[in-house]
């Protein structure tokens, strides 16, 4: 299972670091997910979300 948002689907992205001699060097940015509970027709499911759509209520957690 890749590292990926279920909802918005946002996963890795590659960048460059980039040193003080500006050396180039390929990196990974990885999403900031949480595995959360939410409720999904009368049931439970453990989800990966991404924090900002937890932040911007696209989801509600399942108390």
């Amino acid at each position: 299972m890749p590292a990926q948002c279920e909802i918005c689907g946002k996963q890795r992205q590659v960048a460059n670091r980039v040193s003080h001699s500006n050396i180039k060097t390929k990196r990974v940015q990885r999403p900031n997910l949480h595995r959360v509970h939410i409720i999904v027709g009368n049931t439970r499911k453990h989800v990966r979300i991404c924090t900002r759509c937890l932040r911007s209520g696209k989801v509600a957690k399942a108390t």
